[in-house]
């Protein structure tokens, strides 16, 4: 069985130093510029959103990721509050967290974040 402790970067691959490292033994997401790990696909809670350049995902939480001030956009589902994401590692805007929703049926987003499919990869285990 795999272990769930960090690993080092495989073989080959520049060394790269992140906030964050997410267990070997567990599904993740990563950065697809420079391949910081971002979320784990345990904290995937919908493939179904629209980001402004495509698809997107949104997670529970993620890690590696700076949050920019938050700003009123009128979104698809109605007006929200939101704040800019980008990688802690190369400053990539990965896309936003949702900081608040104006509209009841939208309050679930609140404190969660969409990232844009063109900015991930995924990682372990997926084969």
């Amino acid at each position: 069985m795999p272990s769930c402790e960090p690993g080092p970067p495989a073989a080959g691959l520049p060394t790269k130093t992140f906030r964050s490292y997410l267990p070997h033994c567990h599904r993740t997401y990563s950065c697809v510029h420079c391949q910081a790990h971002l979320a784990k696909h345990d904290e995937l809670i919908s493939k179904s959103f629209q980001g402004s350049h495509g698809r997107a995902y949104l997670f529970n939480s993620v890690v590696n990721v700076g949050c920019g001030p938050a700003e009123q956009r009128l979104l698809l589902t109605g007006l929200h509050s939101v704040a800019d994401i980008f990688c802690e590692s190369c400053k990539t805007t990965l896309g936003w967290k949702y900081e608040q929703a104006f509209e009841t049926s939208q309050k679930y987003k609140e404190g969660k974040f969409i990232i844009e499919m063109s900015h991930m990869v995924k990682d372990n285990g997926w084969d």
